[in-house]
C-alpha cells in the first residue's frame, strides 16, 4: 500500500516518465494528465514545493528539486541544495513596543503578516538598521513602499556552473517591495518558521530588479537590492516576527546566496 500522498503520488509518476525519457522538462498538461489519473484534484499545487519538507520521497533519494521555467513547463534539476536554503540562526532579538491596531492580528494571510511588519515600522528598522522618522516633508527622506504585484517576465540565469535557465514569460509575485534613497528590499512573507525556502522566492524578484537596473529607466539609479524573508510566529502572549536578509555574490546565479543578517522582533502589546 502506498502510503504517500497523492501529490507526492503525481511527482513520483513524473519523475519516472522523464526519467524513462532522459528529459527532465515536463509540461503543465502532463501534470493535469497524470492527475487525472492518480485522482489528485488540483494539479496547480503539484510544482508548489517551497521547503524541503515538501519534497515526496522520490526526488530525496536521488536528489532532485524542479524549477520553473514558465509558459508551464517545469524542470526536474539534480542538486536540492541548489534549490532550497536553511535559515541561519536569528543574530539580535528585539522586545518591539507597539500599540495594536484594529486589524493587525484579524487574519494571518501574508499579506497581513508584511503590513503588521509594515505599519510598525519593523520592516524599516530590519533593512535601514535605525528607527526611521517620518514627519519631515520631504517625502524623497522617507522609504517608500510598494504593494504586492504580479509580472511576467523572462530571464536568463545559472543554478551552479552546469546548469543554465532560460525562463520565457514567467508570472513573478512580489510580496513587498521598500524603496530608500535607491536601496531596494524584496519581501517574502510566510507563516510560521520552515526548515528551508526556494531561493527563487527572493531571488526571481531581486533578479527582476538588477536586469532593471541595466535595462530600463531605473538603469544605474539602484544602489543595492537584497530578498528579505518575513515569518510570523503566534505564541499565546506576543507575536513574533523574523526576518532574514540575502543577496547574490554573482547576480545571474542564483546559487551564490549571500546571507546578509537576521532579527526576531517580540511584538510587546502597549495596549495591555
Amino acid at each position: 500500500m502506498n502510503t504517500e500522498s497523492k501529490k507526492d503520488q503525481v511527482i513520483e509518476k513524473i519523475f519516472k516518465i522523464c526519467e524513462k525519457k532522459k528529459d527532465f522538462t515536463f509540461h503543465n498538461d502532463m501534470v493535469k494528465d497524470v492527475c487525472k489519473k492518480i485522482g489528485f484534484g488540483n494539479p496547480f499545487d503539484v510544482t508548489k514545493l517551497d521547503n524541503k519538507t515538501k519534497l515526496p520521497s522520490i526526488l530525496l533519494k536521488n536528489d532532485y528539486a524542479i524549477i520553473h521555467l514558465g509558459s508551464g513547463f517545469h524542470r526536474f534539476i539534480k542538486g536540492i541544495n541548489k534549490v532550497f536554503h536553511e535559515f541561519e540562526p536569528i543574530q539580535k532579538k528585539i522586545n518591539w513596543k507597539y500599540k495594536k491596531s484594529l486589524l493587525n492580528q484579524y487574519n494571518t494571510s501574508e499579506s497581513n503578516i508584511l503590513s503588521v511588519a509594515n505599519n510598525q515600522r519593523i520592516l524599516h528598522n530590519f533593512l535601514f538598521g535605525k528607527d526611521m522618522e517620518f514627519n519631515d516633508v520631504d517625502i524623497l527622506k522617507r522609504p517608500k513602499t510598494y504593494f504586492p504585484h504580479r509580472t511576467k517576465t523572462s530571464f536568463e540565469y545559472n543554478i551552479g556552473k552546469k546548469t543554465k535557465v532560460e525562463i520565457n514569460n514567467i508570472q513573478i509575485e512580489v510580496d513587498l517591495t521598500i524603496e530608500f534613497q535607491g536601496n531596494i528590499g524584496v519581501f517574502e512573507g510566510k507563516n510560521g518558521t520552515p526548515d528551508s525556502f526556494s531561493i527563487y522566492q527572493i531571488y526571481h524578484p531581486f533578479l527582476y530588479y538588477y536586469n532593471a537596473n541595466k535595462q530600463t529607466e531605473l538603469k544605474g539609479k539602484i544602489k543595492s537590492i537584497y530578498g528579505i524573508y518575513v515569518v510570523r510566529e503566534r505564541i499565546k502572549e506576543n507575536d513574533v516576527i523574523k526576518l532574514w536578509a540575502y543577496t547574490f555574490e554573482n547576480p545571474t546565479d542564483m546559487t551564490t546566496i549571500k546571507f546578509v543578517k537576521s532579527a526576531s522582533y517580540k511584538l510587546i502589546n502597549e495596549n495591555i
